[in-house]
Formats: structure tokens, C-alpha cells, sequence
């Protein structure tokens, strides 16, 4: 495997195809909205909306699978292990079809709490139902993707990830026309159509990793159902998933604490989190490069390696942290009248554009730091840092807002940006240690 040099121009061409894959991911569930939108009422059009909803929590919850392949392949192939980085895969994919025949098997209890999470009317929790009951069939193929999506990206093999990404949604929009408009199926359509892009997606996903294991010569792999390596994987992701748990708590209280705000002021947000959410497609792309590069590194014990990686992809999320806040600055406001045409919304979300401009200038750290513990596989930090700038958000939120009001809502998140660096940053003194096995 090869070991060169890392440099800037590679960390670019690794992130930029992780960006487009990023961008694209979402676009499953706007494509569903998008043809039902155009075919069914407004009972549909909520109930595909709310379902979309529900399986991006769902899968999101899951995404260790992901972060768990990446950082395990990394180090695999760092420490030039054929056999284990093929290993890796295996054991990914056994866990993701495992958890996804799961999620068929529990569908009942998993549909009715997520629905009671939500007001949802007869009509729209009836089409909510089919929705869910049509695409929950697609979950062991989606969460088969995600351990593909990030053994690909462990190996550097960015671009094929995007490709995978870019046929999943020209399925998606293929089929959902047809079943819709064609076959006029509806609501169940739209979600079947989903259900059956993942299992196309993956179809060719096989494709993919059977192409490349060739390319990388003949290799054993190494005891698939060993204990030790199973032991590993779960304690991995077992850590990686309570960490996204607490992430998931983190903003599940940033929008009900809007929302005791006012109506006003939960909308204003909404339409601020979407430019969030657009920062964190860019930068997390220099994170996961981070995750791949510090993870070959940590597998091959090169520190000096490790170092480099991390300050390349560094220097390209501050960068790319400063474009985006000096954008949100000038272009702010036209994001905001872009997105909404309500006085009240446009108003809430125009007086707080500052401080959401800020978010990737503060939350940065955060995501790099995430990209090193998780290519470095260490989880325990990782989910006793979320949990503890968990707490310090909601204590400083508790504080704050009675006190300020939406500036002190807003005060108390970008708070909880640097909380998180400042948490993930106590696991550094004892990574090199980790990596190397020394203390030099």
C-alpha cells in the first residue's frame, strides 16, 4: 500500500468528490417530496415529508456503520493487512444486513414510536404508514451502503463512493417517477421506489468492491467471526453510536428550545439550520479525509504521518470555514427571503444571521477533531466528549435563555461547537501513545 507523501493537491481530490456525495445524499428523500409534491394532496405530500424524516433519523443514528468502515479499512490498509482490510468489509456489511433485517423485523414498534413522536393527523399518519411500511424493505441495502460508502473512503477511493451516490438518486428519481406518475401507486410508490434504488445501488456497489479487491491482488481474509476482531468492531461502534446519539439530543434541543421561543423563531431557525447543515456537507469532507489519512497512518504507527495528515486537511476546513461565514455575512439575507416568503420567519432568522455565520468558524474544530479520534479509533473518547459538551450545552442553555432570550439560545449553541473541541481536545495528550505505542 502505498505510503507517499501526503500533500495538498491529494486532499483536495479526495474531499471534493466526498463533498458531491454529501450534497447528494439528502436528495432521496427531496425526490420523493418533489414527485408526490406534484401528484398526490397535501395528506401525501406532509406524510412523505414526515417519513422522509423519520428514515433520516433512523439511518443517521446508524451512520457509526459508516465511521466504524472508514476508520477500521484505514488502518488496515496503513498497516499494509490485505487480508484485514477485506476482513473489514465482511464484517460491515454482516452487521449492516443484521441491523437492516432488524429494522424489517421490528417495524411495527419502530413506525408507531416514531409516529408518536409527531401530531400527525388520521389521514397523513395513514399515507405516514405506507410510506414506511413500503421503504423499511430498502434498509438493509441502505446500511449495506453506508459500510460500503466508508470502506471506499478508508481506501481513498472517493471518487467511486460519489458514483455510487450519484446512480442511487438517478434510480431514486427513475423509479419514483414511474411507480408514481406510471403505475400511479402513490404515496407507497414513492417509498418503494426508494426501497428499490437502495437494493439497485448496492447491486452495484458489489460491482465496485469486486473490481477493486481485484485490482489490489489476491488476499485471504483474516477469520471473519474472530473474537477479538468482533469484539473490536462492536466496542467501536458501540461507542460511535452513543456518540451520535448524544449529537442527535444535542440538536433535538437546539429546535424544541427554538420552539419555546415561538412558532416564529422554531421557523427562523429551521431555515438558518439549512445553511448549517450546507457547511457541514463541505467541511465534513476535509473531516472524513482526515479520518481515512490519520487512520492509514495510526495503522502504519507513523506519527510524523498522522501529523501531517491532520494539519492539510486542517488547514483546508479553516479555510473553507472562513469562506463560508463571509458568505452567510453578505448573502445571509437573500438565503433567508430565498428560502421563505413569511414576514414573521424572515425576520426571526435576519436578526440572528451573525451568529449563525459563526457556526463554522467556531464548530471547525470540532468536526476535524471528530475526523482524528474516529481514524485513530478512539471511541471512548469520542463518546465521553459528546456526552460531557452535551451537558455543558444544555446547563449553559438552561442559563442563558431565560436570561436572553433567542440571543441566549443562540449564545448556548455556538457554545456547544466549542464545547465539543474543547472536550475532544483531552484525548490528545495520550494519542501518541496510542498510535505508536511510545511516548517520545
Amino acid at each position: 500500500m502505498s505510503q507517499a507523501i501526503l500533500t495538498r493537491r491529494a486532499v483536495a481530490s479526495r474531499a471534493l468528490p466526498i463533498m458531491g456525495a454529501n450534497v447528494a445524499a439528502p436528495l432521496v428523500g427531496l425526490v420523493d417530496l418533489a414527485v408526490i409534491g406534484h401528484a398526490g394532496n397535501a395528506s401525501a405530500i406532509a406524510a412523505v415529508a414526515l417519513g422522509t424524516l423519520v428514515f433520516n433519523m433512523f439511518y443517521w443514528s446508524l451512520g457509526f456503520l459508516r465511521m466504524g468502515a472508514t476508520a477500521l479499512t484505514a488502518q488496515a490498509d496503513g498497516a499494509a493487512r490485505p487480508g484485514a482490510v477485506r476482513t473489514v468489509l465482511y464484517r460491515a456489511l454482516i452487521l449492516a444486513g443484521l441491523l437492516g433485517a432488524l429494522m424489517i423485523v421490528v417495524q411495527w414498534p419502530l413506525r408507531e414510536g416514531a409516529l408518536a413522536l409527531f401530531s400527525a393527523g388520521p389521514d397523513v399518519a395513514a399515507d405516514t404508514r405506507a410510506y414506511i411500511d413500503a421503504r423499511i424493505w430498502g434498509a438493509p441495502a441502505a446500511l449495506a451502503g453506508f459500510a460500503v460508502y466508508g470502506w471506499l473512503i478508508g481506501l481513498g477511493l472517493t471518487g467511486r463512493a460519489l458514483v455510487l451516490q450519484i446512480v442511487l438518486n438517478l434510480a431514486n428519481a427513475a423509479l419514483s417517477v414511474w411507480f408514481v406518475f406510471g403505475l400511479d401507486w402513490g404515496v407507497a410508490g414513492v417509498a418503494g421506489a426508494s426501497a428499490l434504488a437502495q437494493w439497485l445501488h448496492l447491486a452495484l456497489a458489489g460491482v465496485i468492491i469486486w473490481a477493486v479487491l481485484r485490482a489490489r491482488g489476491r488476499a485471504a481474509p483474516e477469520r471473519v467471526l474472530d473474537r477479538d476482531g468482533l469484539i473490536r468492531l462492536f466496542a467501536v461502534n458501540r461507542d460511535l453510536f452513543i456518540r451520535t446519539l448524544a449529537l442527535l439530543a444535542g440538536f433535538y434541543w437546539f429546535n424544541e428550545a427554538s420552539l419555546r421561543e415561538g412558532a416564529d423563531v422554531l421557523a427562523g431557525n429551521a431555515i438558518l439550520l439549512q445553511y448549517i447543515s450546507i457547511c457541514a456537507f463541505i467541511l465534513d469532507a476535509f473531516a472524513h479525509v482526515a479520518e481515512a489519512e490519520t487512520g492509514r497512518a495510526a495503522g502504519a504507527r507513523d506519527w510524523t504521518r498522522l501529523k501531517r495528515a491532520f494539519r492539510l486537511t486542517s488547514e483546508f476546513a479553516f479555510a473553507g470555514s472562513l469562506v463560508m461565514c463571509a458568505a452567510f455575512l453578505i448573502w445571509g439575507e437573500a438565503f433567508v427571503m430565498a428560502m421563505t416568503t413569511d414576514p414573521a420567519a424572515r425576520a426571526a432568522a435576519a436578526g440572528y444571521i451573525i451568529a449563525c455565520a459563526l457556526v463554522p468558524l467556531v464548530g471547525w474544530p470540532s468536526w476535524q477533531l471528530d475526523g482524528l479520534m474516529i481514524g485513530t479509533t478512539r471511541g471512548p473518547v469520542m463518546r465521553n466528549a459528546m456526552i460531557a459538551a452535551l451537558a455543558i450545552y444544555l446547563a449553559l442553555d438552561l442559563i442563558l435563555r431565560p436570561a436572553f432570550g433567542v440571543t441566549g439560545l443562540w449564545a448556548a449553541f455556538l457554545a456547544y461547537y466549542a464545547a465539543r473541541a474543547g472536550t475532544l481536545a483531552f484525548g490528545l495528550p495520550g494519542l501518541k501513545r496510542a498510535v505508536t505505542g511510545k511516548t517520545g
